[in-house]
């Protein structure tokens, strides 16, 4: 039997107050307030727990236990979400690019929305680069607050750019076809348990916002504001606390993440 979608419950985790229609103001209300709201991070992974991407997992840890997740588990529930809502929605993989000097592997999830004849590509799942209103895939700049975007052809590719210090900047290329659910627990199981992926060698969250968006990677803690950045080293014992107060994420207690342990 599959699990239902408690869409109330979600609603009420992300601060909206009522159901949205399935239309292009419902679709921002959705992207903007999960986006701003459930933080982007693996301590699941660095605790040495498994990524579960069933429906039921995924509302107990994003939602009830006030969490966060990466990209497959942000996707995969905001999939359920837009599709409970009404929307006509497909689940995309893409490879992030982000200065990589070879070809990576399909390891991030994106969503993508037709509304009126235009394709929307939702992606409330890619942490502090990423998006917090869906953006069309029209080539052109999108201003989303201090963040500037835009999807480009390459091919058959679509790449997301941001644009930083005067330039555009690949963040991920993607085919804009539908992937399936077992494309993704592949994909999980390798990012989640890869010696060499980076989610096992760094503890990270990230949270972004219209004013300012929290990094955390291992112990260096940034504020980005547009290109402007402030950073510094935490001490190991402010780690926890940071996860609390800066990203709103309930870390379990006595929580010991394997990047900080060497």
């Amino acid at each position: 039997m599959s699990a239902e979608l408690d869409l109330d419950a979600y609603l009420g985790r992300i601060g909206l107050k009522a159901r949205p229609a399935a239309d292009l103001a419902g679709l921002r209300a959705l992207h903007f307030a999960h986006a701003s709201t459930i933080p982007f991070e693996n301590l699941d992974i660095q605790m040495g727990l498994p990524i579960r991407l069933d429906l039921d997992s995924l509302q107990a840890k994003l939602v009830q236990l006030r969490r966060g997740g990466y990209c497959f588990e942000h996707g995969t529930l905001f999939l359920a979400v837009l599709k409970a809502v009404g929307f006509d929605v497909i689940p995309c993989e893409a490879r992030v690019r982000m200065g990589a000097t070879v070809v990576p592997p399909r390891t991030h999830m994106l969503v993508l929305t037709r509304l009126e004849g235009i394709t929307w590509l939702c992606d409330v799942g890619f942490g502090g680069e990423g998006l917090l209103h869906p953006v069309t895939m029209d080539g052109e700049a999108h201003v989303q607050f201090l963040n500037t975007y835009r999807v480009v052809e390459e091919g058959g590719l679509r790449v997301l750019q941001s644009f930083h210090h005067g330039a555009w900047e690949d963040l991920y290329a993607f085919v804009p076809e539908v992937r399936f659910p077992i494309d993704f627990e592949v994909g999980n199981h390798y990012t989640s348990t890869h010696p060499e992926s980076r989610f096992i060698k760094t503890l990270t969250a990230q949270l972004p916002g219209p004013g300012v968006r929290r990094i955390l990677r291992n112990r260096a803690y940034a504020e980005l504001r547009g290109d402007q950045a402030e950073g510094r080293e935490l001490a190991p014992e402010e780690v926890v606390s940071t996860l609390r107060e800066a990203f709103g994420i309930e870390v379990p207690e006595g929580a010991r993440f394997r990047a900080l342990e060497g």
